[in-house]
């Protein structure tokens, strides 16, 4: 016998559901608002998760959920190969408006943040006729065989899953707190960029490279982020080369960053980006767009999906645009990341065991170490961190190659009150960590 809701379908799920999707709490989750989930006992959480950043405007937001109900009374279906609709051409052209480039542009549509990726590298090589890709060390771009050889960290992504697609080159990404080239920004010329060029000489011609794919903030490896110098000069190496760059905004996309697209603040204009989570409000739907001969190049049918572009995606796409836009969410996203970050650095200044604060907008982060000299990663004492939030009724995720870094992706309309009480058990459970 289970004594609560809760137990008896956590039961259920041990018989009925393969082991391998995983899960980060042990929560069975009845309805979902705004930034709070409630248990199928009437336990209420404050979500600083936001499905791993797929929540951006709330969940259930009412102008997606009336986008969706509208858009299922129509039909739910067609297939856009078969039969086009408004939906997924009015939302090509508006993501096409709010890329950056003065240039003309096209987008398609996929399922998953993994299947954009694909039809990325699939343009990218069809269209520069060179087979070679270039992804970076601690980066997430998904769990098929090409994404999942494009991602760097091997347990739990990709131990066992072998043999991995080929032409796949990886390079150190830009991660100043710990650097892998033993360099300190900012005396360090960016060297992790002119890298490439030596890289170049012993392990990929560049004649042979059709893309290099980056998240401009890394999302599972850590919410590592970039110094301002370093985009606009891998764009320059790319272009001297002919090389593609593609930009992964699955995650940091869709206003997470204070921005429409994170890749903004650096100010370039990526041949390639790719989008997902938050785009469609909580609904599957990915989205690919880039320069119009670019897209334009592989020949009718070789892009392209049964699901892709689903209507009922893609009116929730479009009211998840009208409501950053519209309703000044975007706004709220830049207020949100200030309070975040002053909060985060006086809990720096209050406890050893934070080593950096980084991120843009509330796409924070704290690492945790277990010595500030060492930077030893503190792995454990953050996953007990996550669980002590938790029995308090916050939602926290840990991320990074040594699972030691806090991340936060809680949605927009969270209210200043939620905000202050998930901050205030974050730092609750910190002192009784490190007491």
């Amino acid at each position: 016998m289970t004594s609560t809701k809760s137990e008896y379908f956590r039961k259920m799920r041990q018989e009925h559901v393969a082991q391998g999707p995983a899960h980060i709490t042990q929560a069975v989750i009845q309805k979902a608002s705004g930034a709070v989930m409630t248990d199928v006992d009437g336990k209420e959480f404050i979500d600083f998760a936001g499905g791993i950043g797929v929540n951006n405007v709330g969940h259930s937001h009412p102008k997606v959920v009336k986008a969706i109900k509208d858009q299922a009374d129509q039909f739910i279906h067609t297939c856009f190969h078969v039969g086009m609709y408004d939906s997924y051409i009015e939302l090509a052209a508006r993501l096409n408006d709010l890329a950056p480039g003065d240039f003309a542009k096209k987008t398609m549509f996929g399922n998953s943040g993994a299947e954009a990726v694909e039809n990325a590298v699939k343009v990218a090589r069809y269209a520069t006729k060179r087979p070679a890709v270039i992804a970076f060390e601690n980066g997430f771009h998904g769990r098929t065989l090409l994404t999942m050889s494009l991602t760097s960290k091997i347990m739990p992504y990709k131990y066992g899953f072998g043999p991995f697609a080929p032409e796949i080159y990886r390079i150190p990404y830009p991660y100043c707190y710990r650097c892998p080239l033993g360099c300190k920004y900012p005396d360090c010329n960016i060297a992790c960029a002119e890298y490439l060029e030596s890289y170049f000489i012993t392990y990929v011609d560049p004649d042979s490279v059709a893309a290099i794919i980056a998240e401009p903030i890394q999302g599972e490896g850590g919410f590592v982020t970039p110094p301002p110098e370093y985009f606009p000069k891998l764009a320059e190496i790319c272009k001297k080369h002919g090389i593609l760059l593609i930009i992964d905004e699955v995650q940091s996309g869709a206003g997470r960053t204070g921005k429409f697209l994170a890749i903004e603040h650096w100010g370039i204009e990526p041949d390639i980006i790719t989008q997902a989570k938050s785009l469609a409000g909580g609904m599957p739907l990915s989205a690919i767009t880039g320069r119009q001969e670019l897209m334009d190049a592989p020949h009718p049918g070789g892009l392209g999906g049964t699901y892709s572009g689903n209507p009922l995606s893609c009116k929730a796409a479009l009211a998840v645009l009208d409501i950053l836009f519209e309703d000044k969410l975007l706004e709220r996203s830049k207020e949100l990341g200030e309070i975040l970050f002053q909060r985060f650095s006086e809990l720096q200044n209050s406890f050893e065991i934070i080593g950096d604060v980084r991120g843009k907008g509330p796409m924070l982060a704290l690492e945790l170490v277990k010595d500030r000299q060492t930077r030893e990663p503190a792995a454990a004492e953050a996953k007990k961190l996550t669980q002590l939030c938790y029995e308090k009724g916050l939602v926290l995720l840990s991320c990074g190659n040594f699972g030691n870094v806090i991340r936060t992706l809680m949605p927009f309309v969270i209210t200043d009150e939620q905000l202050d009480k998930g901050l205030s058990i974050m730092e609750e459970s910190l002192r009784e960590l490190t007491k």
